[in-house]
């Protein structure tokens, strides 16, 4: 109660950084689960699409397959782009197939990995600047603390002890925000960094395929 009590009657500045504080650690929270099912299921789908590829029979069971597996639809684009690139040509008219073909890939995996990157950049600043919010909640608590004391006259232990004791509260506050951020930006930046190998090595094997066509 006496911490609920102090926040109470806290200034503006220091209810304001226990709320910015409360919202990051929501904000970190959510970023962190949905992240987490998205890329699980990304990764399955990732899986599925593999396998579809390598087991296709032709162009059209492929399409068939691929679209039936990849339930999110962040795969698919894979699979346009090469076809895009043929019939519209995604640099100047003398450009090469070869040059379209590679571009229009290159497209496909910025787009996917702009999806699948969502959140990193938030997860990183609120674990780089969340310990800093709380230390300046608690600097700030201090200082009111001592501003009181000063005025009362009252230098007891308890009355300093107290006041001081809450406003740390913040520090370990704003720790509390950035630990689980910074665990999680570092690991799931793991697992994207693996199933961004998987997907330039499929998008070599779709560009090898339809350059063969080609020739």
């Amino acid at each position: 109660m006496s911490l609920l009590h102090w926040l109470a009657h806290a200034d503006a500045l220091n209810q304001l950084v226990a709320v910015v504080l409360c919202a990051m650690s929501v904000l970190s929270w959510v970023l962190i689960i949905y992240k987490t099912w998205l890329l699980s299921v990304a990764n399955r789908d990732l899986s599925l699409c593999q396998a579809a590829w390598s087991q296709a029979q032709d162009w059209q069971h492929l399409q068939t397959t691929w679209g039936a597996v990849d339930s999110q639809k962040l795969f698919v684009g894979l699979l346009r782009s090469p076809l895009e690139a043929t019939a519209h040509g995604l640099l100047a008219a003398e450009a090469s197939h070869e040059d379209r073909l590679s571009s229009g890939l290159r497209q496909a995996l910025q787009s996917i990995r702009r999806r699948l990157q969502f959140g990193q950049d938030m997860l990183a600043t609120m674990g780089a600047t969340s310990p800093f919010i709380g230390l300046l909640g608690t600097v700030w608590g201090i200082y009111h603390a001592l501003i009181s004391l000063a005025q009362t006259g009252q230098y007891t232990l308890d009355k300093v002890t107290q006041p001081v004791g809450e406003s740390l509260v913040m520090t370990a506050a704003g720790l509390g925000v950035a630990i689980p951020a910074v665990m999680a930006y570092n690991l799931l930046g793991r697992r994207l960094a693996s199933m961004d190998a998987t997907l330039d090595a499929l998008a070599f094997d779709l560009r090898a395929y339809f350059l063969s066509q080609v020739r």
